[in-house]
């Protein structure tokens, strides 16, 4: 379906040219004064010079001009074309969006590969609350994208390859040197169950990495199991795959807690094959030089208004870098997959990183000139006094110690408001937790720093995830009581309400094709936030003013009941987009 929107517009183009004005004045858009009009035209204003006519005369001779039935169109001084979308086509335009299964979501007519990389996180890390933003605000990119006819794949980006794992190696090496890994005249398989649990792992790695920096012999002993991990040795290859294993299964629990699904596990390690190639391809084609022993492409381009440095490839000593591996990892992608755009939802600090890389990329033709390479930085998460988010104790809460605590606060709330059984209240706290945490998240802009405050958060009121939620189950209360009547959801026509506040609402919901779109095209989840958070409010006015289910007027009711299922139709389409879900009852 047509946005409304695009319909009154190539209708008042019909108006502007019979009118013998040029129908590119004929631009509509959202009132600036909702108290007097839904849509404005301003293109009288726009034509006055050039058809040297008062923008009142030419807004009149339009206006005059107008045949079409959607709208009622007025002009007034100085010259605005004031437009009002007339309530029957409104009912009618919603039906036809009840009756599509897509809520009359007009898709992007040439379906592109695109692959979402977000994520991120380090084996044999626990996932803390630095981890939250990219989870959250990339699976909303992946589902948006899919939701306006994508073909889309979630890439979680595994940092399992480097100093790290040298690290974690050496520790064990000395913790239990008689572990047939470190055993070199081993020929037999190694054991299937790791030498380790994931609590085991997890504090390995930071013990490994404190005395690391105090012992330079220790050091140099993880340089150089990472370097015999990355030629091949066999028991180090082994332990590694022990690690990622268990650290990978560790990390989806957690990720499933967050509602948060990928596609492609693919890590670091992935990419290294292709790196040798890669490097040489460079120097043979001169688009890589040395510079003081480092091998660099230079990516500045004669626009720039500041210094952007040379992409460092390989260190002096042949050690690669991240630019390294995200080349690489496009190689892969363009051999896998051939994507038509690639989205990073990386913290925004690491802009100028990426800035190097997609120039790279397209400097050397590891990708397609053609190919979007997007980066979507986000900002920080902080708490009330301003700084990144810590535990009472000042240390980096743990991704899923947050989670619980949410959880909890919300099965305390619901217990003393007495929302639902006990029974209930388990499942329910958790649905209503993501939608606190989520919503919270993307209701801002990605890249703003914004404050994490729990209270408000959490809150029924508000711009809120639970008062989203709350609305919902508000109307699928009533349409259950409506059932409970006698009355039937079947076949049901909306035909306007009559009032102001359910045209407003009718005029809301009527937006969601339009917000979706915008959503994808800018890559901003905080617009549809912003628009179910007006949507809500539209249909809480309505209901508050409204006798729905003590309407006498059966047809009458029918009508409202039409109306509050395509609501409650978009507002979970919405929040399904937005990586969260809605409880029967709260």
């Amino acid at each position: 379906m047509k946005q409304i929107i695009e319909l009154i517009t190539m209708e008042l183009e019909e108006a502007f040219e019979k009118a013998g004005y040029d129908r590119s004045l004929a631009r509509v858009t959202l009132s600036n004064r909702p108290d007097l009009c839904e849509y404005q035209c301003n293109g009288a204003m726009a034509g006055a010079k050039t058809y040297k006519k008062a923008p009142i005369m030419i807004a009149e001779d339009v206006a005059g001009h107008w045949e079409s039935g959607i709208c009622i169109v007025e002009a007034v001084k100085p010259g605005f074309i004031n437009i009002k979308l007339d309530e029957g086509f409104a009912a009618n335009y919603l039906n036809q969006m009840a009756a599509d299964k897509n809520l009359g979501l007009e898709t992007s007519e040439k379906q592109e590969m695109i692959i979402v990389d977000y994520g991120g996180p380090n084996v044999a890390k626990p996932l803390h609350v630095g981890h939250l933003r990219a989870a959250i605000i990339g699976e909303s990119v992946k589902r948006i994208c899919r939701k306006m006819g994508h073909k889309v794949l979630g890439d979680v980006h595994l940092g399992d390859w480097g100093y790290q794992m040298g690290l974690i190696i050496t520790e064990l090496k000395k913790r239990k040197p008689e572990l047939p890994y470190f055993d070199e005249s081993w020929q037999e398989e190694y054991p299937e169950e790791a030498p380790f649990t994931i609590s085991e792992l997890e504090e390995i790695y930071p013990t490994a990495s404190a005395y690391a920096k105090e012992h330079e012999d220790y050091r140099d002993e993880a340089l150089h199991a990472t370097w015999m991990l990355q030629n091949g040795n066999r028991g180090y290859t082994a332990l590694w795959k022990h690690i990622v294993r268990i650290s990978v299964n560790d990390i989806k629990k957690n990720y499933e807690k967050l509602n948060v699904e990928f596609d492609l596990w693919k890590g670091e390690s992935d990419a290294q094959k292709y790196i040798p190639d890669m490097i040489k391809g460079f120097k043979e084609k001169g688009q890589a030089y040395l510079d003081e022993g480092a091998l660099v492409i230079d990516v500045k381009e004669e626009s720039d208004t500041k210094e952007i440095p040379p992409c460092l490839i390989q260190k002096s000593d042949g050690a690669s870098l991240y630019g390294t591996t995200d080349l690489a990892t496009l190689i892969q992608r363009e051999a896998d997959y051939r994507p038509d755009r690639v989205i990073y939802v990386v913290d925004k600090r690491q802009e100028m990183h990426f800035t190097q890389v997609f120039r790279a990329a397209k400097k050397t033709g590891i990708v397609r000139e053609e190919t979007q390479l997007r980066f979507l930085g986000f900002g920080t998460m902080n708490g009330k006094d301003g700084r990144p988010f810590k535990t009472r104790e000042g240390g980096v809460m743990r991704l899923e110690n947050m989670i619980a605590e949410i959880n909890e606060e919300m099965y305390k709330k619901m217990a003393e408001n007495r929302m639902v059984d006990e029974e209930e209240a388990g499942n329910t706290s958790k649905m209503i937790g993501i939608s606190a945490i989520k919503y919270g998240d993307l209701s801002n802009q990605a890249a703003k720093d914004y404050v994490f405050d729990v209270d408000r958060f959490t809150s029924f009121e508000g711009n809120t995830g639970p008062y989203i939620l709350y609305t919902i189950v508000r109307i699928k209360s009533i349409l259950n009581k409506y059932q409970g009547q006698g009355g039937s959801l079947e076949g049901l026509q909306c035909t306007g309400t009559g009032t102001a506040g359910g045209k407003a609402l009718m005029l809301e919901v009527c937006k969601y094709n339009a917000v979706m779109e915008t959503a994808f095209a800018e890559t901003a989840p905080h617009k549809l936030c912003a628009y179910i958070y007006d949507l809500a409010n539209a249909f809480n006015r309505f209901y508050h003013e409204t006798k729905i289910l003590a309407e006498e007027d059966k047809e009458k009711q029918k009508s409202y009941i039409a109306l509050l299922m395509i609501t409650r139709d978009v507002l979970e389409s919405c929040i399904d987009v937005l990586g969260f879900e809605a409880p029967e009852r709260m």
